[in-house]
């Protein structure tokens, strides 16, 4: 099962620098684990070349490649996406990862963080799939799209993050909606929506929501969720690669929210 073997897989946002597991370093590293060929990118290389070393340790036979690319870029993407073509020449799966998170609402955000919010969160899942859409649609076997969310898309999870959570909603939808355009296709969209994960990004978060103080934080967020307990980047790249896979060959259109209970939660959010 969950076999990706001589399948290529395309992934933004796959940098890793700090200790830990991020969310791209490990959907990488899971569909290395599972024999696919992996292509990704990141903003800063030296986060890229990190997590290819470190998918290279645990799998010294991997066949992974990295570049730095600039996923709010039209330019950008069009050379990852032709770079890809040229080396390996095809894609079957395209992972978009990448997101950020900046605190304000509507009246104290200034519009340059909001355009900047929308483009990193929202646009850049537009300009790999405007690419990468047309590729697969010609291919023999099609291809698969997964895009990652946030359940902050689906409700207020405590924090000031008007433009992410407006635009991580637009990505449920976006990605619904060209999955009923594409169905007949052979291309298949879906979209894994993470909760509260333990990722080294809840270190950044501490120092942009609660002062800097990261153990309270991470108590706090802990004890948001009905389980008790944040996920892991690993709990969202399983989902990740269920939905690209062949068994999942029916499912189209759908979205997995891994989030320990947090969107069926009544309690409240807090910091």
């Amino acid at each position: 099962m969950l076999d990706f073997t001589n399948k290529i897989v395309l992934i933004t946002g796959i940098g890793c620098q700090d200790p830990g597991w991020g969310n791209g370093l490990a959907i990488a590293a899971s569909f290395i684990r599972q024999g696919a060929t992996v292509f990704g990118c990141d903003l800063i290389l030296a986060a890229a070349e990190e997590s290819r070393m470190r998918i290279l340790q645990q799998t010294p036979t991997a066949n992974i490649t990295v570049m730095q690319a600039d996923a709010t870029s039209s330019e950008s993407m069009e050379a990852f996406v032709a770079t890809c073509l040229a080396k390996l020449g095809r894609i079957d799966v395209l992972v978009n990862n990448v997101g950020r998170s900046e605190p304000g609402d509507p009246a104290t955000m200034t519009e340059k963080t909001w355009t900047q919010q929308v483009d990193v969160n929202l646009k850049s899942v537009y300009l790999t799939t405007h690419l990468v859409l047309p590729i697969m649609e010609n291919q023999e076997h099609g291809g698969n799209i997964v895009n990652i969310s946030s359940v902050a898309g689906h409700r207020y999870i405590g924090k000031p993050q008007v433009a992410y959570a407006a635009a991580k909603a637009a990505i449920i939808q976006f990605t619904k909606a060209t999955a009923v355009i594409y169905a007949s296709r052979k291309v298949r969209l879906n979209v894994v929506t993470p909760g509260l994960i333990d990722t080294p990004l809840v270190q950044r978060l501490a120092e942009k929501y609660a002062g800097g103080r990261y153990e309270e934080f991470r108590k706090t967020r802990d004890q948001q969720v009905p389980m008790g307990r944040m996920g892991t980047a690993w709990d969202v790249a399983n989902s990740v690669l269920f939905l690209a896979s062949d068994e999942a060959g029916y499912v189209t259109g759908g979205e997995i929210v891994v989030d320990g209970g947090l969107v069926c939660s009544t309690g409240e959010a807090r910091l």
